[in-house]
């Protein structure tokens, strides 16, 4: 049985419905209790303080010894891919949710939580933020953050270009990279070397142009025959042709660096980036003395006209972590672990993110944060990336083909005939 596809018939719903913040793996070794092995996104500062401190109380506690392992957020996709096929996995593992975690229960990798997951993280975080990580109605994942898509921008850069208020519609968002432009500086960062950072810009506008109900279809049925999704590519070709981005924004790095699309945003070298909420925490990482950036402000991408998406729906995701299948017991007691409300907050300090549990949300103090935590909140629906919604296979079909089409060797139509081929391999 092929369960990504009978479980894409399940989750369409609750991946767009709105998200309240609220077999055998073969070949690996018997699994050891008293030693867990986990792979996490946190390569430097306090995001990887965060995971030390968090397996050191772990093993004072229980006596299991959590051994961390750092892969680059781009890396983290292909190495898990690779320990899939190897039969290898580690214990603990970042999970992204929809057709990716999927496609690892087709493989028979990944355990069933549903049973395992402690009455208290379920009461703290409601069943509304599982519902990335849900299979066929069996539970996958333990979620840590939620994260909703939308514009960070430094404040101080638009006062000094002589933008007065947020843009709410893509002619003011055009106006903004005008004036932006006028005062010297980059108006948007993009970090496209790694594909899914401008393919983010395909989905925002997929959002604007196609409704609801085509969206939480297209999990299901991978038809992109709906003039929405051409409509879509046609407005990023349009958008592009403003150049609104950095200057070398094809080989610019996303997180890496002062010099990446987030670094440009952290040393005020550009005005405005489309990302998700764990960029706020990146930026701050980035800034010259490592702290979150004063000036940080955030809105949500512009309205489109004509399209027949809501205009206050909202592009998102839930970071969360699963367990292999043949990880002990301990694992899952890891897991329920660091879903309390007392490391969640800790979470949220440190990643200077929105905590999927609703007793830790009081410990977001960023004013950019708390703004987007409000518009998520009050979202008519949120749709899962598409890339993750979709599965790797059609995922990074469709973004190397946004890549291609901002790098002048596309089309709109390129775009969706990428996405389709991809669906027809399966």
């Amino acid at each position: 049985m092929n369960v990504r596809k009978t479980w894409l018939a399940a989750l369409a719903t609750a991946s767009v419905a709105t998200l309240a913040l609220a077999g055998c793996s073969g070949g690996s070794e018997p699994a050891d209790d008293n030693a867990l092995e986990m792979w996490h996104n946190s390569t430097t500062g306090d995001g990887k303080a965060y995971w030390d401190e968090v397996a050191a109380a772990f093993e004072e506690e229980t006596g299991v010894k959590v051994t961390m392992t750092s892969v680059q957020n781009e890396d983290m996709d292909g190495k898990l891919q690779t320990a899939s096929n190897s039969g290898d996995m580690p214990d603990v593992f970042m999970a992204r949710g929809g057709g990716k975690l999927a496609d690892f229960v087709d493989a028979g990798v990944v355990k069933d939580l549903t049973e395992l997951i402690s009455d208290d993280a379920h009461a703290a975080y409601g069943e509304a933020s599982f519902s990335a990580f849900t299979v066929e109605g069996a539970t996958y994942g333990m979620p840590v953050a939620v994260l909703p898509q939308g514009m960070f921008y430094s404040e101080d850069l638009f006062a000094d270009a002589g933008i007065t208020e947020e843009p709410a519609t893509i002619d003011e968002l055009n106006d903004a990279v005008e004036k932006l432009k006028a005062s010297g500086v980059e108006p948007i960062a993009l970090g496209a070397k790694a594909a899914w950072p401008a393919a983010h810009w395909y989905y925002g506008f997929a959002l604007r142009a196609c409704a609801e109900d085509v969206l939480q279809n297209i999990a299901v049925d991978l038809d992109f025959s709906d003039p929405c999704w051409l409509q879509a590519g046609q407005d990023l070709v349009d958008f592009a042709a403003t150049e609104p981005f950095n200057n070398g924004f094809l080989t610019t790095d996303a997180q890496e660096g002062a010099g990446s699309s987030a670094g440009l945003i952290a040393n005020h070298k550009a005005g405005m980036e489309l990302m998700g909420g764990w960029n706020a925490g990146v930026i701050g990482s980035l800034t010259p003395d490592g702290q979150p950036l004063a000036d940080l402000g955030w809105f949500p991408l512009p309205a489109t006209d004509g399209g027949a998406g809501d205009p206050t729906a909202m592009m998102g995701g839930v970071d969360g972590y699963a367990c292999s299948a043949d990880s002990p017991s301990t694992c899952e007691d890891f897991l329920n672990f660091f879903a309390q409300a007392e490391w969640q907050e800790k979470y949220a300090d440190a990643f200077d993110a929105i905590p999927a549990s609703k007793e830790a949300q009081s410990a977001v103090t960023d004013p950019a944060l708390q703004e987007m935590m409000a518009a998520y909140n009050e979202a008519s629906y949120i749709v899962l990336w598409l890339d993750t919604l979709l599965g790797q296979n059609v995922g990074n079909a469709l973004n190397a083909a946004v890549v291609e089409t901002l790098a002048g060797s596309g089309t709109a139509e390129s775009i969706v005939d990428a996405a389709t081929q991809a669906a027809a391999r399966g």
